[in-house]
């Protein structure tokens, strides 16, 4: 995992599913597989994701590109672990994933980039939608992926 520290940035860490959290409503926020805690919510399987504020869909659906096989996205329940919007890859020679939202450990985040392709287990973003992800979302904001 990086070390947010040493990249001078702010962050906490992961929480594993049920861990501090607190009790999830009767049911999924309307129209996605997310609880109304979820601040971000990602369906893998349909490359969809959302943003969610006091459990009503604010954004959403958009399209992803999430991780492909043998790089797949993982599932569970993260918080939004640290943020840049100027992030370069160290794993894939400087490679730029603008408005990188990170939530998982081993580097996942929310980013810009290409849609058409799987990802190295990041969950990609159009241009518009990172940004809106980037903005919306902050340190510690539950994130769903299912």
């Amino acid at each position: 995992m990086r070390s947010a520290v040493a990249a001078g940035l702010v962050g906490v860490g992961t929480l594993a599913a049920g861990q501090g959290q607190a009790a999830a409503g009767p049911g999924p926020v309307e129209g996605t597989p997310c609880t109304a805690e979820a601040r971000a919510c990602v369906d893998l399987a349909g490359k969809k994701a959302w943003l969610i504020d006091d459990g009503r869909v604010v954004r959403g659906p958009v399209a992803t590109s999430p991780g492909g096989p043998g790089h797949e996205t993982p599932r569970g329940d993260f918080r939004v672990e640290w943020k840049n919007d100027k992030h370069r890859s160290k794993e894939f020679n400087d490679a730029p994933m603008p408005f990188a939202v990170f939530f998982a450990e081993g580097g996942i985040a929310f980013h810009e980039g290409n849609l058409q392709t799987p990802s190295a287990g990041c969950v990609r973003l159009a241009p518009e939608d990172a940004r809106a992800f980037y903005d919306f979302l902050q340190v510690g904001d539950a994130v769903q992926v299912r």
